[in-house]
């Protein structure tokens, strides 16, 4: 779901035609961009040759589709790990959100890492912080050992999911290879994210909820034989790395995360979370600063010159917040409230998240024929109704009715998503639509943090499901609502930029 930015990267990058998929003025402005774009380092010949046939993309899909597999997956085995370790519901927010935490916070350290050290370098090497992150998943004895365990997984995927999209743009040279290979890719990567539900739910019926961290270690095995046997390496591209803003956004991050997760269990006035609180605000005033007066600032400031590519960003965030956290909401309430087992849970998500990707597939032709304010606009509120009609949903509810509503809901969000990339690449260009995408993920996945911190507090606040299915569907229909407010404001129709 999340993917669909990288996938769109790659196109700028490698300069495929994926300018016709855009409105006739936005592919003029791309086009000016383009040519004003500096050239590329030429690169010497044996560096971009690389093995025919499939077996490059299946490579490097291994850890992508591992990765992803594993952030919806262990939504199915929450209630289990609960059971079998007596994690509390703060916990099991720290258990979802650790990995998100260090994937969010170094996402642009892993890029930036790729591009000194060699993508092919900092791949493997995230492919072995992944499957060690895995393999203590597994052997995990309580709850904060899981915790630090997903915070290391984090960490590897921050590291070889940048990396695996770089090395794929040279791992073809012909750019009508390039172009077929990307959309297998993208194929390959819906598949997963619907299905993660369905394998962590057969994992855990099956084989127990450590069983959906310890498949990652094989897999991750197989992965790095090819990887290192057939993946060619990538050009180096020194670019500096600023170090004070790079802690400055993690201690910002992650003070808001303790304080969202642990404010219901310490209390909202409590030192502690006061603290944080403070933090926070703190670490994210001297961020902004810098930015502004830096020499070396994360992002380029060109791409605050129209306010679209902030409000875009924004958009991302609200709609990860809401998707997420209906994610993390639907597994506990289908095994909590419901009496589900993981694998009935999986089956019951299993149509709830496939309409994604067909709204995704949607996406692209509504944006090519009446550009990109529409699919977004019509997708947020239609997916802002439906949030709201779930919030009279209760226990006794027939599945099929909040299936339904909920699929309906996630189908608007995948026809807004792939416009919203749209958006934030056609302010980019290509000369700044590597920092664009980079900083696009990081802001959509500090939407999932917090929007399943959030879901996970007003759980941990309401005594029951009859007043937490309100709140929650609540918090989740005013995130999508405020998207779409910023649609309507800020991302005009096209010749209205």
């Amino acid at each position: 779901m999340h993917q669909t930015d990288e996938i769109i990267l790659i196109y700028y990058i490698i300069g495929a035609d994926y300018h016709r998929a855009l409105p006739a003025d936005a592919a003029a402005q791309q086009e000016k961009l383009t040519m004003s774009a500096q050239c590329p380092t030429p690169v010497a010949n044996d560096a971009r040759m690389a093995p025919s046939g499939l077996l490059p993309l299946l490579t490097l899909a291994i850890g992508f589709v591992m990765a992803m597999l594993d952030v919806t997956a262990v939504n199915v085995a929450l209630s289990d790990i609960s059971l079998n370790l007596s994690v509390p519901l703060s916990g099991l927010v720290w258990v979802v959100d650790g990995y998100t935490l260090t994937f969010a916070a170094l996402l642009l350290v892993g890029g930036a890492l790729a591009d000194r050290y060699g993508a092919k370098t900092i791949y493997l090497s995230g492919l072995v912080v992944f499957m060690l992150g895995s393999l203590l998943c597994g052997a995990a004895p309580d709850g904060n050992t899981l915790i630090a365990a997903r915070m290391l997984q984090g960490v590897g995927s921050a590291l070889f999911m940048p990396s695996s999209l770089s090395l794929l743009t040279h791992a073809y040279e012909d750019d009508r290879v390039r172009a077929r290979m990307l959309g297998t890719w993208s194929a390959i990567v819906a598949v997963a994210a619907a299905m993660g539900p369905l394998v962590g739910g057969v994992l855990v019926h099956g084989f127990g909820w450590r069983s959906v961290f310890l498949i990652n270690v094989p897999v991750g095995l197989l992965g790095l034989l090819l990887a290192h046997t057939v993946i060619p390496a990538a050009p180096r591209h020194w670019r500096p790395l600023p170090a004070a803003s790079h802690a400055l956004g993690i201690t910002g991050l992650a003070s808001l995360c303790f304080t969202l997760i642990e404010g219901p269990v310490y209390g909202w006035t409590s030192s502690p979370i006061l603290a944080t609180a403070a933090l926070v605000v703190i670490a994210l005033m001297l961020l902004v600063r810098r930015e502004r007066r830096g020499a070396e600032p994360l992002l380029p400031r060109a791409l605050f010159a129209t306010p679209r590519f902030a409000a875009a960003n924004a958009i991302g965030f609200l709609i990860n917040f809401g998707a997420f956290g209906q994610l993390f909401l639907l597994s506990l309430f289908l095994q909590q409230a419901r009496g589900a087992d993981a694998l009935h849970t999986g089956l019951q998500l299993l149509p709830v998240m496939a309409v994604f990707s067909v709204g995704n597939l949607l996406s692209g032709r509504i944006t090519a024929r009446w550009g990109a304010r529409l699919p977004m606009l019509g997708g947020l509120l239609l997916a802002a109704l439906l949030a709201a009609l779930l919030t009279g949903m209760r226990p006794h509810t027939s599945y099929l009715l909040f299936a339904m509503a909920a699929a309906i809901a996630n189908w608007g969000v995948g026809i807004a998503v792939p416009a919203m990339t749209t958006t934030v690449m056609q302010v980019a260009g290509r000369i700044h639509a590597n920092s664009a995408a980079a900083a696009l993920n990081a802001n959509r996945q500090i939407g999932a943090l917090v929007g399943v911190a959030i879901i996970g507090s007003i759980l941990h606040a309401a005594p029951d499901w009859d007043l937490r299915i309100p709140l929650a569907f609540g918090a989740i229909a005013i995130a999508y609502g405020g998207a779409a407010l910023l649609v309507w404001r800020f991302i005009k129709s096209p010749g209205k930029d």
